[in-house]
């Protein structure tokens, strides 16, 4: 689905992606990891047209998109959460959903003013198609309460709900599970899971839980200094000499059950 061709990027004299080359798979679930300052979120964005490339190529089902802006890239499929949710606070969760889908009737003033009955035939079908995402994603209770007082985790649930709301080959998911509780992480996973096999979404997926990247994702993909480093089942990349010296700096022997995970436990960083 995502092609990945030597891409680098280069801030003056920083190289905060060098080289890097990786495969996004259609209809899997990847994971990519890395210790803080590996170049994860700057891949994201040159991959969702968020930044341009310095080199290099990114292909989208094939199609050489590298350099498109994200709204051209959105029209393709190609859609991306968040690590901080953008919602709307000051909408209902409905609504948030409703905003999605691009070129609505209603937001063209000729066909406000002259074709009031097609925008309101519209309106209802995008009505209906937020209220089944609303109920996939077990959010009826809070469908009409404003998005701004819900907590950090159901802000997450609307940012994946709105990927649903178009037809999307891949999504690109920024730190998913930052800042949620252990439930919620559970039904955001189990979400993700569903999309996965019920409705073919494919999804990229930047994350410091190591258990939450185990649960979901195959491959696994490790970035360190700008570069890939891995490929493999979490359990590999897990075991891998290399990637426990690029999170740790020293040797298998030495590694506790947990250091991978909070030696990479900064979500404030960019990486």
């Amino acid at each position: 689905m995502i092609e990945v061709r030597s891409v680098s990027k280069h801030f003056g004299g920083v190289h905060a992606v060098e080289n890097a080359s990786l495969t996004i798979e259609t209809g899997s679930i990847t994971g990519l990891i890395g210790p803080n300052g590996a170049g994860k979120t700057t891949l994201f964005n040159i991959i969702a047209g968020n930044i341009k490339p310095s080199s290099g190529q990114i292909l989208l089902d094939g199609e050489d998109v590298s350099g498109l802006e994200p709204h051209v890239l959105f029209k393709k499929g190609l859609l991306r959460t968040f690590q901080l949710a953008h919602e709307f606070s000051t909408l209902t969760v409905l609504e948030n959903l409703m905003m999605v889908p691009d070129r609505q009737l209603g937001e063209n003033l000729m066909s406000a003013w002259f074709g009031y009955g097609e925008v309101k035939k519209q309106e209802a079908e995008i009505r209906e198609r937020a209220m089944d995402v609303i109920k996939f994603l077990n959010m009826g209770h809070v469908a009409q309460e404003l998005a701004g007082n819900l907590s950090g985790g159901q802000k997450k649930l609307i940012e994946l709900g709105r990927t649903m709301m178009v037809d999307a080959k891949v999504v690109l998911l920024d730190e998913v599970g930052a800042g949620v509780n252990r439930t919620l992480l559970g039904e955001i996973g189990d979400a993700i899971i569903r999309l996965n096999k019920e409705r073919g979404y494919t999804f990229c997926m930047i994350e410091h839980d190591m258990d939450f990247i185990g649960k979901l994702c195959d491959p696994v993909i490790v970035m360190a200094e700008g570069a890939v480093l891995a490929e493999g089942t979490a359990e590999e990349v897990r075991n891998n000499e290399a990637v426990i010296e690029a999170y740790l700096g020293r040797g298998l022997k030495n590694k506790t059950p947990r250091e991978m995970q909070l030696a990479d436990d900064n979500p404030g960083a960019d990486g």
